[in-house]
């Protein structure tokens, strides 16, 4: 049996393969590849599939369906320190009960292939080596072992990383003032630090280690997957809508100080407004906007550079990220510089009666 885990990145098309994986779930285990549930929800889901005899098209499923390895990592992290699993993770069972229900289902199923894909996975060498070690054991020595991971040149992962903890209310300080400092040691910029333990124990496994330039010139998350990891999917499976799209570049900091200035339930309906926005704001693109400032890039680049030499040692490749001189080039507008012009385009909008709270209102007419 071959096993293939999805260690991440973050930012890099995770949700878009999950939700692939999940809405086929029952046309790849008719061809023997298990996409397994970890809990009531999932199994559920796969259950109902199966009895229409088909999958269908569908929008965005609910999170257990769509994330359950996210939720068994979750679990597994919470079982090994005082970590707590995000509430989006609802009514998960205890990690031993998660564990049985994927060994029953290759049981009863009885695959060629399994796919856990997780980006959550990413955190694994950095919080405790034990979890490395749980996730590999869990299948058995005996199993043809892939990892596969996809890596985006530091600079822009850390904006797209930086944007997803404003758009869960994070309290942040701007990346231009020193914000990208707490993520140089920890997996988001150190990826060494993030595969180095995957690396060391897992020694028999078959490693696919993309640069994110890569992934899209294949086609995105879904194909250079599937690709790397030689799986041959069967016809008639169903693609996946646009999920997870990022909010604007030019909204980052005005949601920062909302942010910073509101309690979470405020700050939240005041994202979401601010989103539905966006469309009619005419705003500048993400790639005129600079997030850093030339010194904060220079920082990073130097400070990355270690990181690089080593990921082209264990790659083999004269350069792992071909463009990493980018992380270098200023773009032409500082996000600074469009914060009034933002705000003065959003208020020429009028939030509807009750749409947004006393605290988030006044808010709004303080930007």
């Amino acid at each position: 049996m071959k096993v293939v885990l999805y260690i991440g990145h973050h930012k890099v098309g995770s949700t878009a393969l999950q939700q692939f994986l999940a809405q086929n779930a029952h046309r790849l285990m008719q061809n023997g590849i298990l996409y397994p549930a970890v809990e009531s929800e999932g199994l559920s889901y796969m259950l109902a599939r199966a009895l229409e005899g088909s999958d269908e098209a569908v929008g965005e499923l609910p999170i257990n369906v769509r994330e359950p390895h996210n939720a068994l990592a979750f679990r597994m992290w919470n079982h090994r320190t005082k970590f707590t699993v995000p509430a989006y993770h609802q009514n998960l069972p205890a990690l031993h009960q998660m564990v049985r229900c994927i060994e029953n289902q290759i049981t009863m199923l009885d695959p060629h292939t399994v796919i856990l894909c997780s980006e959550v996975m990413a955190n694994f060498g950095k919080i405790d080596l034990f979890l490395i070690d749980q996730m590999r054991m869990m299948f058995g020595p005996e199993v043809d072992l892939e990892i596969y991971c996809a890596l985006r040149r530091p600079d822009e992962y850390l904006v797209s990383w930086h944007g997803q903890r404003l758009r869960f209310g994070g309290k942040l300080d701007a990346l231009r003032d020193g914000g990208f400092d707490t993520y140089l040691n920890g997996i988001h910029f150190n990826y060494e630090a993030m595969l180095r333990p995957w690396l060391e124990r897992c020694t028999k496994a078959t490693f696919s280690i993309r640069p994110y330039e890569k992934v899209i010139s294949q086609g995105g998350s879904i194909q250079d997957f599937f690709e790397q990891v030689s799986i041959e999917l069967p016809s008639g499976l169903l693609d996946v809508p646009r999920l997870n799209s990022g909010y604007p570049l030019a909204l980052y900091e005005v949601m920062r100080r909302c942010n910073n200035a509101l309690k979470r339930p405020d700050s939240a309906v005041l994202r979401t407004y601010l989103m539905s926005l966006h469309d009619d704001l005419d705003l500048p693109a993400n790639a005129q906007i600079e997030m850093y400032g030339q010194s904060n890039r220079q920082m990073l680049y130097d400070a990355f550079s270690p990181i690089d030499t080593w990921l082209r040692s264990v790659t083999g490749e004269p350069a792992f990220f071909d463009d990493i001189d980018q992380m270098l080039v200023s773009r032409p507008q500082a996000e600074i510089d469009l914060v009034p012009d933002t705000i003065a385009k959003i208020k020429t909008h009028t939030p509807p009666p009750g749409k947004l709270p006393k605290a988030a209102l006044e808010a709004f007419d303080a930007l």
